[in-house]
């Protein structure tokens, strides 16, 4: 596994999934427009060596892939870490002696992935703690309306005040100056969470900014993890190996050792300033609101140190495959807790958070109906605008065949369940942002006691043995 981005930069290079680009390059817009055109023809990593003043290069576009995002946790296949997710979260009891050691076991392996702490760390051999700025970064401004530069994957660590668990996630930062950055973070994410419980107890909320850590970590601080879950104890999982971490300079917090660069700082309690706009991976710009202040304090980095971005648009992009990677990662998740759902689908289309679609081994009446309500309470996925229920028999990785089963199995004033509820603070086309109504369709086979009082029909298939004659006879008919 990985031990930073570095490592995986070269792994990448080695196999010809990064290119180098060498002539200079402006951080404003010019960039974007090269790696939009990338990510549509699902092309490459990109290393810019030379950004027009600055001294760093830009690394982009690192998880473009399902390849790389595979490669990126050590997997030659996403599904092979559902199957160990799987592992780890069949943790009931077991009956007899034998198969309570072996939980013990398994809990003993899970405590192995903790972070490792350690003194020194090559994220720390450059500190500027007098006068620091933003300055030296080349921070991106990626479309023409944007309201400014944005450090767009940044992992932003901060504690909970009253449980002192520490949270990573990763939230846009726009750079006002040299000193001071916008700090969008959502209303129903952990770090807002704890910028709240900071705000009652009148404090300051101490904030590290991360960039560069390893593949697993940054995949990680994206993860839509349960509140109180260590993203870096995710990380270890992924990696089969801690994560090491190191004491801020000036905060009480712990950041990846081997990161390229860390910010430390603080968000005010009380100051917010304007914060956008944003072209956001909606592909619609999200608007200028008001957010939280970071004030930085002290930056740290590596010798030499690599900036990673990302570009978000209209998809495809770059965290088209960080969203599939959370798709199969956390299947057994929801497995888990809706044990009828066969499999999911989140199309990129509906950019993680306006639609899903699930296949079920369905036994009762109502029972799609159960699901969507179920997912409509489960954390991140309850934003959920639309949800499409299928019968086990459906791909639902295959948009077709699934459009194919909902145009031909609905009959809308049955079929569809309206609510309303939360809903993703990105979504421009509720009335009232952050809450509007949501939709399910029930697109499975109907019993009668859901008021489907005719025979429902087969689908059509041909013969077992007709298809063998064919197969047998199909050099003979001269159709190749």
């Amino acid at each position: 596994m990985f031990k930073d981005l570095r490592e995986f930069i070269h792994f990448l290079e080695n196999r010809g999934q990064l290119r180098r680009v060498t002539v200079p390059v402006d951080a404003e817009l010019e960039i974007t427009e090269i790696v939009d055109r990338i990510c549509k023809q699902n092309g490459p990593a990109l290393l810019f060596e030379q950004v027009k003043g600055y001294d760093i290069p830009v690394v982009i576009n690192l998880f473009g892939s399902l390849e790389r995002m595979s490669w990126a946790l050590g997997v030659p296949k996403l599904d092979s870490i559902a199957q160990r997710m799987a592992g780890l979260l069949s943790l009931s009891l077991p009956e007899g002696f034998l198969g309570k050691l072996s939980l013990l076991n398994r809990l003993r392996k899970i405590g192995r992935f903790a972070p490792k702490t350690v003194r020194k760390a090559p994220c720390q051999e450059v500190v500027i703690a007098q006068e620091p700025s933003l300055d030296f970064l080349p921070i991106l401004k990626c479309w023409p309306q944007d309201g400014g530069r944005f450090i767009t994957l940044p992992l932003v660590i901060t504690k909970n005040p009253l449980t002192g668990q520490q949270n990573i996630g990763i939230y846009r930062l726009q750079k006002y100056d040299h000193r001071t950055t916008g700090m969008h973070w959502h209303i129903h994410h952990d770090g807002a969470r704890n910028y709240r419980e900071s705000q009652k107890l009148g404090r300051n909320l101490e904030v590290a900014v991360v960039l560069g850590g390893d593949p697993a970590t940054i995949y990680a601080a994206s993860a839509p993890l349960p509140p109180g879950f260590n993203e870096l104890l995710l990380a270890g999982f992924l990696r089969e190996a801690p994560v090491e971490v190191v004491r801020c300079k000036m905060l009480d917090l712990a950041v990846p050792a081997h990161a390229e660069i860390i910010l430390e700082g603080y968000v005010d309690a009380t100051e917010k300033r304007t914060e956008g706009p944003f072209g956001d991976h909606t592909g619609f710009y999200s608007p200028a609101q008001d957010y939280p202040v970071f004030h930085l304090t002290c930056i740290t980095h590596r010798k030499s140190p690599i900036y990673p971005a990302t570009v978000v648009g209209r998809p495809p992009m770059e965290d088209v495959f960080l969203g599939k990677a959370t798709e199969r990662i956390f299947l057994p998740l929801l497995q888990m807790q809706i044990p009828e759902i066969v499999d999911l689908h989140l199309p990129l289309e509906g950019v993680f958070h306006n639609c899903a679609i699930v296949s079920i081994r369905k036994s009762y009446p109502g029972q799609a109906r159960k699901v969507m309500s179920a997912l409509w309470g489960l954390g991140q996925v309850g934003l959920t605008k639309v949800i499409i229920v299928v019968d086990e028999d459906v791909d639902v990785q295959n948009l077709s065949q699934v459009a194919w089963k909902v145009f031909n199995n609905i009959d809308p004033e049955r079929d569809f369940l309206f609510i309303k509820g939360p809903v993703d603070v990105l979504d421009h086309a509720s009335s009232v942002c952050g809450y509007g109504s949501k939709v399910g369709i029930d697109a499975t086979r109907k019993m009668r006691e859901e008021g489907h009082e005719r025979e429902w029909p087969e689908e059509i298939r041909m013969d077992e043995e007709i298809k063998r004659l064919v197969d047998q006879r199909w050099q003979d008919y001269g159709l190749d």
